[in-house]
């Protein structure tokens, strides 16, 4: 699932509090992470979440389509040759 940045104002000396204490910021990060998947379980009704989850599973089941265009067989196109000697 594509992930999104979430920004939120906080007091700066209580944020250098919690980094001096917590022992490092992948810890802070991790707890965030945990804290955002309460609210969703919390707030987003099962059927919804379901739903989401679906979703996801079936976009990443998917066959990836390319974006190039398909490489050239060394064949004229029609219009490239009319056919006049």
């Amino acid at each position: 699932m594509n992930k999104t940045t979430v920004r939120i104002s906080f007091e700066a000396e209580k944020l250098r509090a919690i980094h001096q204490y917590m022992k490092d910021e992948t810890e802070l990060q991790a707890e965030l992470d945990t804290l955002l998947q309460a609210l969703y379980e919390k707030h987003v009704p099962a059927p919804v979440r379901e739903y989401i989850e679906s979703r996801d599973k079936n976009v990443t089941d998917a066959p990836k389509r390319s974006t190039h265009p398909a490489a050239s067989t060394g064949q004229s196109s029609p219009t490239a040759d009319s056919g006049k000697a």
